[in-house]
């Protein structure tokens, strides 16, 4: 195992609102707020689902290829750097240039390695 899934990322306009949206249909709270980005979770020490401000956002309009689905997943792994050549050796690209921690899958979906937030058990052990 390289990495622990941290949060599904849902790109749209506005992040409270989507986020309040879900935080009543799951029964879960808002666990974490800023004006760009917002998690709904059990607890502000558990990965849920982060809804992330995206201002030229278009709907998806299902199946509509042209209107695809926007959203990406953020892995945690315990050392983004030693994870970099793990990821590509898998078969991601990188997406972003140096320091950049957003590659595609081998179909071409977007996720992020992020570092292991201090509340998470350790990825390997």
């Amino acid at each position: 195992m390289l990495g622990r899934l941290h949060h599904l990322v849902i790109d749209c306009r506005d992040p409270e609102a989507l986020a309040g949206f879900y935080a009543a249909l799951l029964g879960r709270p808002v666990t974490f707020r800023s004006p760009d980005f917002v998690v709904v979770a059990e607890n502000d020490h558990s990965s849920g689902l982060a809804f992330q401000r995206a201002p030229d956002h278009v709907a998806p309009r299902w199946p509509d290829p042209a209107y695809p689905q926007q959203m990406h997943l953020d892995v945690m792994v315990d050392d983004v750097g030693a994870a970099h050549a793990r990821v590509l050796a898998l078969g991601a690209k990188r997406l972003g240039g140096p320091g950049s921690h957003v590659y595609a899958d081998p179909a071409g979906h977007p996720f992020c390695l992020i570092p292991r937030p201090g509340w998470a058990e350790p990825v390997e052990a």
